[in-house]
């Protein structure tokens, strides 16, 4: 897959960063993150980094703080305090010098429902910097195969087109960090096992780097290198799928899931077990 991009800052994939930020830095640097809303936590002092090349889930049950966390590392939410470090930039005083290099698709953000995917795939490349638009256009659509829908309008697709439309938006400019929230969502299986493929495609042709949140348990074993899963706003584990699965002694990612938002996490195992000795000496 060719995913040479070039921007209006003239070589491929770079615009006019400072070289100071955009060198070997990790991806992602989450330091202490935190965001609160009011009275409410959505995201308690998580730290972590992100490998180049991998994949990585970031799981959890509903209001655990992924989409927040993602939010965050995208520049739309301002925490509360810690740091975000998106290739070495500070995502929230410095997002311009790294937003080419980064994109991301959820099925739960529609694209403007009058233009159509030509119109909207035309204005999102001009945000993103690509120079070659009318040559990437094409080319991204021939590879998802949304030729025949690109004079379409985009409020007329299906779920499953405006999925692969989605996407496309998100690959625009072959980001080196690509956020996904619930990818397949909503998709029947063949259409979601063709969104996977392309992902693991394009990860392994870019070397690029994948942040997806899913519900889909299946679906993360098959695509994620490394988990992270959070629970009210922390996170209580982080490792391989494998690992996990052999850890929790259970025999599917989704049955430590389960173990997990129903609150036997080790987390909660340890505290039970500290408390013990209190219990027994009262």
């Amino acid at each position: 897959m060719d995913e040479r991009v070039t921007s209006l800052g003239g070589e491929p994939g770079t615009g006019d960063e400072d070289a100071s930020v955009v060198g070997a830095s990790a991806p992602v640097a989450v330091r202490d993150l935190t965001k609160t809303y009011g009275a409410i936590t959505a995201v308690d002092h998580i730290s972590f980094e992100l490998e180049p090349g991998t994949t990585v889930a970031l799981l959890g049950g509903n209001g655990a703080g992924k989409t927040t966390t993602i939010a965050m590392l995208l520049g739309l939410v301002m925490p509360t305090s810690g740091e975000v470090k998106v290739f070495g930039a500070d995502i929230s005083r410095n997002r311009g010098a790294v937003a080419q290099r980064l994109n991301f698709q959820s099925p739960y953000v529609d694209l403007p429902a009058r233009l159509t995917v030509r119109q909207n795939l035309t204005v999102y490349a001009g945000l993103y910097g690509v120079a070659n638009v009318v040559e990437r256009i094409a080319y991204v659509a021939e590879d998802l195969q949304i030729t025949p829908l690109l004079d379409r309008p985009t409020g007329k697709l299906s779920a499953g087109q405006k999925t692969r439309v989605g996407l496309a938006k998100a690959l625009l400019n072959a980001p080196e960090l690509l956020l996904l929230d619930e990818p397949t969502a909503s998709l029947d299986p063949d259409t979601a096992d063709w969104i996977r493929h392309k992902l693991r495609q394009y990860a392994k042709s870019r070397g690029a780097t994948l942040l997806l949140a899913s519900h889909n348990m299946a679906e993360v074993e098959r695509l994620a290198d490394r988990i992270i899963l959070l629970d009210a706003g922390r996170i209580i584990e982080d490792g391989t799928p494998a690992a996990l699965i052999k850890t929790y002694g259970r025999e599917t990612l989704e049955e430590v899931f389960l173990d997990v938002v129903r609150g036997r996490s080790r987390a909660s195992e340890r505290a039970e077990e500290d408390a013990a000795p209190a219990r027994r000496a009262s």
